[in-house]
């Protein structure tokens, strides 16, 4: 064999090998209070809730999904979602149990705390750890395990891009979230300087006492995105109850209503405004509601468009 042909096969075995060997690399992301590091792409990964799957479905990662769960239980199941996870099964309708991810011999469980695990439950990265699941959990949810700082957008964009490492889509997860910020950046000019941010209340469930999001749920960073304040920014939880004499006393000037289950958005509105307790509250008299759909309200590829749906219902002289 003569030698420079000799050199050239030597050279391109060389250069197949490190490409390989690059290729299978191992990827290492940080999860919570975790580092999780994943050999090669996830082939059989479930998601639970809508809008952690709609993140999956943003990246378009279907080939790589044996499933979802947590999505038929709330009812929060839209036609966008319907149609993105048409060839998708359901695995369970809200939180699954080992069994359910084991019986699909799962190799990554997508979730978050409250969104698919509970602190001491069965169902957690400890757990799946011992059946060679692995865990990648929303960075919003992370308040409920470790201290953490008040969420923004970045959260959100940090898990599409942590999602593009472990697929090995890392262009496409950049791709998406430049998207994202280009988006936020055309709602900041739109809206312009604001002198004093618009009081928001969210106003989730409940009539003895509302289901909110405080300080450490999304909404605060979608709400101060669109030039507003949670009016219930110091209540140091994710989504939690509060009483009404609070919501009153701070006399929110719109009111933001999550859209799911089986009271709708439109009953909801109706009781704040046929109950006397809140007769005197801005928003009631204004009749300033914004409904955002639940997978509009956590974390997930919507949120952006919601917010700018907000910044027209806060400011709309800025329009």
């Amino acid at each position: 064999m003569p030698a420079a042909l000799f050199s050239r096969l030597v050279f391109g075995a060389v250069a197949t090998f490190l490409a390989t060997s690059a290729l299978a690399a191992p990827v290492t992301v940080k999860s919570c209070n975790r580092e999780v590091t994943f050999d090669a792409p996830p082939k059989r990964a479930v998601s639970n809730d809508v809008n952690l799957t709609e993140m999956m479905l943003a990246l378009k990662l279907q080939d790589h999904m044996v499933g979802y769960t947590g999505v038929s239980g709330w009812k929060t199941l839209d036609e966008t979602l319907r149609e993105g996870v048409k060839e998708l099964p359901e695995l369970s309708p809200k939180y699954p149990t080992k069994e359910v991810l084991l019986d699909v011999d799962a190799d990554l469980y997508f979730a978050g705390w409250n969104y698919g695990m509970k602190v001491g439950g069965e169902v957690t990265p400890e757990t799946l750890e011992l059946f060679g699941i692995k865990v990648y959990e929303l960075t919003e949810s992370c308040i409920h395990i470790m201290a953490k700082n008040k969420p923004t957008m970045e959260d959100m964009f940090t898990d599409i891009i942590n999602l593009g490492r472990i697929f090995a889509v890392e262009d496409r997860a950049e791709a998406l979230v430049a998207g994202y910020r280009a988006g936020l950046d055309q709602i900041t000019t739109r809206i312009g300087a604001i002198e004093k941010p618009t009081r928001v209340f969210v106003y989730d469930s409940g009539t003895e006492k509302p289901f909110t999001s405080g300080r450490f749920g999304i909404p605060t960073a979608m709400i101060e995105a669109a030039g507003g304040v949670n009016i219930m920014d110091d209540v140091e939880k994710s989504w939690t109850e509060v009483s009404w004499e609070p919501v009153i006393e701070r006399n929110p000037e719109v009111v933001v209503i999550v859209n799911y289950g089986d009271v709708t958005a439109e009953q909801k509105i109706a009781f704040m405004k046929e109950n006397p307790a809140f007769k005197s509250m801005d928003a009631v008299k204004q009749d300033r509601f914004v409904i955002l759909e639940y997978v509009e309200a956590t974390p997930g590829p919507r949120n952006i468009d919601a917010i700018g749906r907000l910044a027209d219902a806060f400011h709309p002289r800025n329009m």
